[in-house]
């Protein structure tokens, strides 16, 4: 009869340490986090181009809905031939 003894069994399985390290990995994952400040936030929202363009914006569609808006061809066609042209 042979007796087999239960000694060293950590070299059966090598690969235990290596998976365990994968867990431990696999725990601690990062995320990446942006903020933005009250003062920048209150920058973008009061900024004189957006208030500007916003009026522009608000002039345009009151026209539009009054029936007193006017297409000028010819500004229309010195802007397409200065974008394809001079640029």
């Amino acid at each position: 009869m042979m007796k087999i003894n239960q000694t060293n069994l950590a070299g059966i399985n090598p690969y235990k340490k290596q998976v365990n390290k994968v867990v431990q990995t696999e725990k601690t994952v990062k995320t990446d986090k942006v903020e933005i400040s009250s003062a920048a936030k209150q920058l973008q929202e009061t900024s004189a181009v957006t208030l500007e363009r916003q009026e522009k914006i608000d002039a345009l569609k009151q026209q539009v809905q009054n029936g007193t808006y006017k297409v000028d061809p010819e500004k229309i066609a010195k802007s397409i031939v200065n974008y394809y042209f001079k640029s």
